[in-house]
């Protein structure tokens, strides 16, 4: 047993109470998905349109940006365009979050995105090894994207002095760190990727990587005339903008104190219940209004994200509330906190990691709802009545 099953609430619960945490979390799946319909197309379909309109106003305006009032509100509908593809709409499709549409397009087989990344890296190196690997130390490549010590038990490195410095790089090029992430240097350094399956895949990359290019710094300035330098700046401004903010949201789902990490020891034997319990613990939500997790693409319900990661985003809201009566039950806590109070405690995170030792920061205890908040019941009993 690890050293830390006294604090880790994956070793307070028996395993009666881990697969009937399961058998709850099974029900409101399949309750979600024999629900889905209309009003769930409907979303993801006017997402879309309104993210093209958000791209074709900015581009207008830029047309007209020798008045700074023109340029910045063309850097800021670009930036929203280019927000909303890469979180609300070609992260979640690419999950498969709309697969059961039938669409020939909005389907994680055939949807591409305004990334670097590649789709098919990306769903491998995400959808399959962080999803699967959650918070797996030595596993989940994902924890701190093999560049930064974000855990006190991961084993220091002279490297990590540098971790603060390139931490900022990554949030401004945040899409190409990506992208190198999903090649995976670490595994053909030491032999367990072939150089043949590196190459193509660099190859891919690469020309991701130069249509990429070709379009935001040299297409759309050409198509822009006279404005071409103005359009090739607004162009790299957007890109910064929707790269940290996808840094941040990524970053404050992930690292802040409340998550918990796993050795390969703890998971060894794990079933369908003790997987959702991992999510659980090694996931924090984001507080924050509706625009707030529509623009985060729904990851600031990050727990709900890593327990049903294809189910559709718009169902996280209203599932959460039987997330957290579950974490009641079982006194196991539901992580959650503000932006700014998770950003902040990511970087101190980072700072402090950066230096050899780091104690583990104090976990929160069980959740309890608010005083007054009826309890739900467990959802297997409601779907049976």
């Amino acid at each position: 047993m690890a050293t830390d099953a006294t604090t880790n609430p994956l070793h307070r619960l028996t395993p009666e109470q881990i697969e009937e945490i399961g058998r709850e979390f099974d029900a409101i799946h399949d309750e979600v998905y024999a629900d889905l319909g209309d009003r769930d197309a409907r979303y993801i379909r006017s997402m879309i349109q309104m993210q093209r309109r958000l791209a074709l106003t900015g581009r207008v305006l830029l047309l007209g940006s020798r008045r700074k009032p023109l340029f910045v509100a063309g850097v800021t509908a670009l930036s929203l365009a280019k927000i909303l593809e890469n979180m609300e709409i070609g992260h979640n499709v690419m999950h498969g979050q709309w697969d059961w549409m039938n669409d020939p397009q909005i389907n994680s087989y055939a949807w591409d995105w305004d990334s670097a990344s590649t789709a098919e890296g990306w769903k491998h190196s995400h959808n399959y090894l962080h999803h699967t690997f959650t918070n797996i130390r030595d596993k989940d490549r994902d924890l701190g994207y093999d560049l930064m010590r974000v855990d006190p038990k991961q084993e220091w490195h002279p490297v990590y002095v540098l971790q603060p410095a390139y931490n900022v790089a990554l949030m401004a090029l945040f899409q190409w760190g990506v992208a190198l992430h999903d090649l995976d240097i670490t595994a053909i350094r030491t032999g367990r990727k072939s150089w043949k399956d590196a190459k193509q895949e660099l190859k891919g990359i690469a020309t991701k990587a130069r249509r990429q290019f070709l379009k935001d710094y040299v297409a759309y300035p050409l198509l822009s005339g006279r404005s071409a330098r103005r359009t090739l700046k607004a162009n790299a401004t957007a890109n910064m903008i929707r790269n940290v903010w996808a840094h941040a949201i990524i970053f404050c789902g992930h690292f802040p104190d409340q998550a918990y990490t796993f050795s390969e020891e703890e998971v060894e034997g794990e079933t369908r219940g003790g997987f959702y319990v991992r999510q659980l613990l090694g996931s924090v939500n984001i507080e924050g209004g509706p625009l707030f997790h529509v623009m985060s693409g729904n990851l600031s319900f990050q727990v709900e994200h890593h327990l049903f990661p294809d189910m559709p985003s718009t169902r996280y809201a209203e599932i959460a509330p039987r997330v957290r009566a579950i974490c009641e039950r079982y006194d196991l806590p539901y992580n959650s906190g503000p932006f700014l109070q998770q950003w902040l405690m990511v970087q101190r995170t980072i700072i402090r990691l950066a230096f050899p030792g780091g104690e583990e920061r104090p976990k929160p205890g069980p959740y309890r709802a608010p005083e007054g908040e009826r309890p739900l019941p467990p959802v297997v009993d409601a779907v049976a009545a």
